[in-house]
């Protein structure tokens, strides 16, 4: 918990945590090594890459997009993949077993191919990527809330209701959907960080977050040719992944294992 906090205001505090402009270039400071090595220097703590900008300034600027990309994809996903889900376990039948085709056809594909696919298709910018992710992402909701809502559906209380009145709508909202909120936060929670690892991946292949935006997998692409001269250009920025992945994966198992340890 403690490493999401520190790279959130990371995030939010990047304009004044920087140590100079992530876009500005100075090719006579290309492949300046850490300040511990030779030639390193406190003015570029982690080296510079083969254009002279800051390392540490293109990190704490990527934590930005690696995290906005992360929460806006989760956010998106679980809001389609819950009202697929919510639909197709309550009403059941035909609605259920086409919602549950598509959502079966969605699974299948592989993860990254299909998200390359949709990225290369439509262009690389932000708001594209999280289109992306979320198109793929969604499936996961939906079967896990089309599972918890057909168990709901057998239980007294939904009986009670549609006695009393309720409406589809108000049984959905009012009586279904708050009784999967532990299991959506919890996926959610875990689901960030498989996000930050596609969009790491897409930027790393090209089809992410467009250059020379600051993004974590696009600058281990630019160290990729210079691993053995200039180690730290890709390996800062992969342990950076490395922690928040991490992090957002013990952070889901521990909500796991508190709000919904049947999950």
């Amino acid at each position: 918990m403690g490493i999401i906090v520190v790279f959130v205001l990371v995030a939010l505090l990047a304009p004044l945590l920087s140590l100079a402009d992530p876009y500005e270039q100075a090719l006579r400071l290309r492949f300046r090594p850490p300040v511990w090595e030779d030639r390193g220097s406190w003015a570029h703590p982690l080296g510079t890459d083969r254009l002279g900008r800051d390392l540490l300034t293109r990190i704490v600027w990527g934590s930005r997009v690696s995290l906005a990309v992360g929460a806006c994809a989760v956010l998106l996903a679980s809001t389609i993949g819950a009202a697929v889900g919510l639909v197709a376990g309550y009403y059941g039948g035909r609605v259920d077993a086409t919602l549950m085709r598509v959502t079966d056809a969605t699974l299948s594909f592989p993860v990254i191919l299909l998200a390359l696919i949709l990225a290369v298709t439509v262009g690389p910018s932000f708001g594209n990527v999280v289109i992306a992710i979320s198109v793929i992402l969604w499936a996961r909701y939906a079967r896990v809330v089309r599972g918890q809502v057909l168990t709901l559906m057998t239980l007294d209380f939904i009986a009670q209701a549609r006695i009393a009145g309720a409406g589809a709508w108000r049984i959905i909202t009012r009586h279904l959907l708050p009784n999967t909120f532990n299991t959506l936060v919890v996926l959610i929670t875990l689901q960030v960080g498989y996000v930050i690892i596609v969009e790491a991946s897409l930027s790393f292949l090209g089809a992410g977050i467009p250059p020379p935006t600051p993004a974590w997998g696009s600058m281990i692409a630019e160290g990729r040719d210079f691993v053995t001269s200039a180690w730290w250009v890709s390996l800062f920025p992969g342990l950076a992944i490395l922690l928040v992945v991490l992090a957002f994966n013990l952070l889901g198992d521990w909500l796991r294992d508190t709000l919904d340890p049947k999950l």
